[in-house]
């Protein structure tokens, strides 16, 4: 009884939200971005981290499924491929007071659709640099008063996606992988008075970073690395034109990276801002970690491939709707952290100093029972018999439970 009193009607009422309903996600999107950006500076750049994640669903009529690489259970030798959908995923790097990491927080998102079916419904084939800079544009559109910086690992290190970025560069500037062999120009010289044909494009052509960094000396430097912490590198910097054939120059800063300790390969990067010096844009890069830890906490806590949804409608609303709700939990988290004492559960296996992702959803999931299942008067006044220790303990231990 108890149930059907906060959730009243049949089950189907729920489903038919996602599978039939006249809505949209985008002014929802919207109002998750403006409670996400009062939590930044107004007048630092904002960062925003694009990346991609594969929910494996294997239904013969599942709409949208395709074959793709997983990059979380692939290595640099194996490469593994899944069935399923492929979200692009654009999240706001988030520096909470009670915490010492940025948390990535998804935003707005985007299903990338197999080629054979955007050319079944006549609509033109996106990649995911081309979704990405979609999704960016509506954030320009919705805020063009504030600066974006926009992370991307070497799937969005596109030069269509770094054109976008140039001619936007009020709005927007990327950081990305790079290249080692790629193309680098001088900008064309000034057209000679009288000289006919068509103006050329490019100068000189430039020495690749690859070229540069085996002649010219590293130089040391501490950045921010994977995971918050610092680590010592070597570096060497350079700038040039990025030329693709058709589609012209976008002037960039390169960047080469060398992990003295070893642990990691050595990295180029780039950016579509020359003015950034190179240990920025190597702190700017690693920063892009967190969302890595974000899908990973999507699958252990909020079933992020457990959905049996097959309809369009249905898939495309329940994959955004899950990782807009990873944002709202922590939000409501943060909010409740202002006032309250944060209560940060350890576990047996590894000891821990700050808050995580699970200890924000079992306080959700504890302010919603109170002001829900514990309210209603079958429980309430059981439960408010109990002594105040005993009530804790027993909130603690079903709110990590559920």
């Amino acid at each position: 009884m108890l149930f059907r009193s906060l959730a009243p009607g049949h089950f189907s009422s729920y489903h038919r939200v996602f599978s039939r309903a006249a809505w949209s996600l985008w002014p929802l999107g919207r109002v998750l971005a403006e409670g996400l950006f009062k939590w930044l500076d107004p007048n630092e750049p904002i960062r925003i981290i694009v990346d991609d994640t594969t929910a494996q669903h294997r239904g013969k009529h599942v709409y949208g499924k395709g074959c793709h690489h997983d990059a979380v259970r692939s290595t640099h030798t194996h490469i593994v491929w899944r069935w399923g959908h492929k979200w692009v995923v654009l999240a706001v790097s988030v520096p909470f007071p009670f915490i010492r990491h940025r948390w990535a927080l998804p935003v707005l998102v985007a299903l990338y659709r197999p080629e054979a079916l955007n050319k079944a419904e006549g609509r033109r084939h996106k990649t995911s640099p081309q979704l990405a800079r979609q999704l960016m544009a509506v954030l320009i559109h919705w805020f063009p008063a504030r600066k974006f910086i926009l992370l991307g690992d070497g799937g969005y290190a596109s030069h269509e996606l770094a054109r976008f970025c140039h001619r936007h560069r009020r709005h927007v500037t990327l950081v990305s992988r790079f290249y080692k062999d790629a193309n680098l120009y001088l900008p064309p010289p000034a057209r000679q008075k009288g000289r006919k044909g068509r103006p050329r494009v490019k100068g000189r052509k430039l020495p690749a970073p690859q070229v540069v960094v085996a002649k010219g000396p590293l130089t040391g430097a501490t950045v921010t690395w994977y995971g918050g912490e610092t680590r010592r590198v070597q570096w060497a910097s350079g700038e040039g034109g990025w030329y693709k054939s058709g589609h012209g120059l976008v002037p960039i800063r390169w960047v080469y990276s060398k992990d003295v300790q070893g642990t990691h390969r050595d990295e180029y990067f780039f950016t579509t801002d020359p003015t950034l010096r190179g240990p920025e844009i190597i702190s700017l890069f690693t920063a892009r970690w967190a969302i890595e830890t974000t899908f990973q906490e999507m699958r252990a806590h909020l079933g992020f491939e457990t959905p049996r949804q097959r309809t369009a409608k249905s898939v495309l609303r329940t994959g955004p709707c899950l990782l807009g709700l990873f944002s709202v939990v922590c939000l409501i988290f943060a909010e409740h952290a202002r006032h309250h004492r944060l209560r940060v559960r350890g576990t047996a296996w590894y000891t821990k100093t700050e808050p995580t992702f699970s200890d924000a959803l079992a306080t959700v999931r504890r302010l919603f029972w109170l002001e829900t299942i514990l309210k209603h008067p079958a429980h309430h006044a059981a439960f408010i018999k109990l002594p105040p220790q005993v009530r804790d303990l027993v909130l603690d231990s079903l709110t990590l439970a559920a």
